[in-house]
């Protein structure tokens, strides 16, 4: 018998089901992939495992080091996860304008927070600044490693075996792939494998309707956690997405509290966002295509905000 004796073991091949319900007449199928299956209920494990591994394989990471991370929360709490199971402290600079439940979780796996103050709670250029500024100066202390995740192309890698799980689940024929974009990690490492793979397959980008920076608009306060930071981010490349789309805050919530009580599934808000762009595109290819997105983490983490605290 081959028995998973350790945690770590159990990040990746995630579920991926079709939605039923929320999708119009004459659309694509939309399929998602249930990212919550992850230890810490989001895809962010993939990326942190990634980021660790590769620092320890290279030495830039050595045992006894302190880990520093400015987060919204879901790479936080994924660092921590391997900070458990690998031995490493962790301090984490992150901010009020994220929900009680991922802070939380953050600090019960060992995390040190510190918090940097928001704008009303809000997403804003200046509070991701404010909290990369933060993470940067506590990097300068020995024996501290800085997984600098925006900047940190490590990342990337992380979501490779999500794109090989893709394409094996629906036998090679997703004929488009749709995410929102807070690093671009995810994005990227998904769209490097599919279009190696299948030129073809489009690539849409989600980012908020109130801060389009990628569409060429100007940055402002948002409420969906985890993307749309107020500029373009380092990772970002343009050359392999094939369409942006930008997606309120209110109709993305909307679609999260839609797809738990239509569909059962209950995710977050970027992923609200994610099957709003998905149906959007769907209804342009019609319903022999097949459409992928992610939930990208659990309802879990939003219990106290305004997404489902109604």
């Amino acid at each position: 018998m081959n028995l998973n004796t350790g945690v770590l073991n159990a990040i990746g091949n995630t579920s991926m089901v079709q939605l039923q319900r929320v999708v119009p007449p004459n659309c694509a199928r939309v399929f998602v992939k249930l990212e919550w299956e992850n230890p810490t209920g989001s895809m962010k494990d993939r990326t942190a495992q990634a980021m660790i591994a590769r620092a320890e394989d290279d030495g830039r990471l050595k045992p006894g080091d302190t880990i520093v991370e400015y987060t919204g929360g879901s790479t936080g709490i994924s660092l921590a996860l391997i900070c458990v199971a690998k031995g490493y402290r962790l301090h984490i600079v992150t901010s009020n304008a994220f929900s009680r439940e991922k802070l939380k979780h953050m600090a019960a796996l060992g995390a040190e927070l510190t918090l940097v103050p928001s704008e009303g709670g809000l997403t804003t250029k200046k509070l991701i600044l404010d909290m990369i500024e933060a993470a940067r100066e506590i990097s300068t202390q020995p024996n501290t490693y800085w997984t600098n995740q925006l900047s940190n192309a490590d990342s990337i890698t992380g979501y490779y075996p999500l794109a090989e799980e893709i394409w094996t689940q629906t036998d090679g024929k997703v004929d488009a792939f749709v995410q929102s974009v807070g690093t671009a990690a995810s994005l990227r490492g998904v769209a490097t494998i599919l279009k190696r793979k299948k030129p073809g397959v489009k690539i849409i980008a989600v980012e908020p309707a109130e801060s389009a920076v990628l569409s060429g608009g100007n940055p402002g306060p948002h409420k969906i956690e985890g993307v749309g930071i107020g500029y373009t981010p380092p990772l970002w490349d343009a050359g392999i997405v094939d369409e942006i789309m930008a997606v309120a805050t209110a109709d993305a919530k909307a679609m999260a509290r839609r797809l738990a009580r239509e569909e059962g599934l209950f995710a977050g808000t970027s992923s609200g966002a994610n099957v709003i762009a998905a149906i959007r595109l769907g209804e342009k290819l019609g319903p022999e295509a097949n459409i992928v997105t992610l939930m990208v983490d659990s309802g879990l983490k939003y219990i106290s905000t305004d997404v489902f605290n109604q």
